[in-house]
């Protein structure tokens, strides 16, 4: 292990850190700011994450949040009671909070080595709060029933998005719902349109079983300890989608969305949508699936239109980018921008800027 690599690997726990802040987790950001200052490779896991061979960065391998991830996932599943002792609601001090830190790597040593093999995976539900709003300017500007292929759809909580309530500026939309979403909204109100799904289908190369215990454990061990609003909202998703059945498909995305492209659906607007997922695929992947899609758009028509929403990184500080593209035109637009977890929407809607 090179002195700089290790730096790097601290350096990307502290992105991570204010990362973390910045969306709403002292807790978090205090955990991987105490890694970043105080790993050191004399245990083996102190050396797997200081040695780490890839990306460590939250757009690559995301090793801060496999690291948060697989302690948060200790302390939810009872195995280590020393390490709960010190998570929220409790409140310790630094050094007591690390040297726990410390001894858990000890314990759960293999438990621990296991899990950081496997990327981080989060289903947040707020983010339908910035799919709504596309979803209802698709159906305004079709006029037609939709059909969802979402891709990376995880355990598929933002597949259900119209069984949600929501409250967008001065704007209610949904039925009453267990699962109640009301961003910060900024801008004028979305359209107003009838919506109508005919059919649902999400991707994923992992996917992630509503009803199955484990995969449960899984899912919470991502959302940050100290944030139990997020913890609260996605439990009530869970047991939403498992009274509904709802399965996601395990596939790799450019083979599914081949396949879910090649159905005709005369009369019907296709929607092919992802939120903070498009960035993780290799860029050979990444490639193929923006020619496959385009290619699809080619040979849609005014009778069978064809759509594409995105939530997305743009390397830009404020949020994520909605973006939403139709064809036949085959037209880009912004149409507004959100918080990486939903919190905020500020809204443009189709008369934004063409990309």
């Amino acid at each position: 292990m090179t002195a700089d690599r290790n730096e790097f690997i601290r350096q990307s726990f502290l992105r991570q850190a204010k990362a973390c802040a910045d969306l709403g987790s002292p807790f978090t950001a205090r955990l991987c700011t105490l890694a970043a200052e105080r790993l050191t490779d004399r245990t083996p896991v102190g050396a797997k994450i200081l040695g780490w061979p890839g990306n460590p960065d939250g757009t690559g391998d995301a090793l801060a949040l496999r690291f948060a991830g697989t302690l948060h996932s200790l302390v939810r599943s009872g195995q280590d009671p020393a390490l709960a002792a010190t998570y929220p609601p409790h409140a310790v001090d630094d050094d007591r909070f690390w040297t726990a830190v410390e001894a858990t790597f000890r314990r759960d040593e293999a438990f621990i080595l296991d899990r950081l093999k496997s990327a981080p995976q989060t289903n947040e539900v707020r983010r339908s709060s910035a799919l709504l709003p596309g979803f209802l300017t698709i159906a305004a500007l079709t006029g037609k029933p939709l059909v969802l292929s979402e891709v990376g759809a995880s355990a598929g909580l933002n597949l259900q998005w119209d069984r949600y309530a929501y409250r967008l500026g001065d704007i209610s939309w949904g039925k009453a719902s267990s699962v109640e979403l009301a961003p910060r909204w900024e801008g004028t109100p979305p359209p107003t349109a009838d919506i109508e799904i005919t059919d649902r289908a999400g991707c994923d190369l992992k996917p992630l079983d509503p009803s199955s215990d484990d995969d449960r454990l899984r899912l919470f061990s991502y959302i940050w300890a100290d944030q139990q609003d997020r913890l609260d909202r996605t439990a009530a998703a869970l047991a939403m989608a498992a009274d509904s059945g709802l399965k996601v498909e395990k596939a790799d995305a450019i083979d599914w969305l081949r396949h879910r492209l090649a159905t005709p659906r005369p009369g019907l607007a296709h929607v092919v949508y992802h939120t903070i997922a498009w960035q993780y695929l290799p860029p050979a992947l990444n490639a193929e699936g923006e020619a496959l899609i385009a290619d699809a758009g080619s040979r849609a028509t005014e009778a069978t239109p064809l759509a594409r929403l995105q939530l997305e990184a743009d390397g830009k500080p404020d949020g994520a980018a909605i973006l939403l593209t139709l064809w036949p035109s085959g037209e880009t637009r912004e149409i507004g921008r959100a918080d990486f977890h939903g919190r905020w929407v500020k809204w443009v809607g189709w008369q934004g800027s063409t990309v």
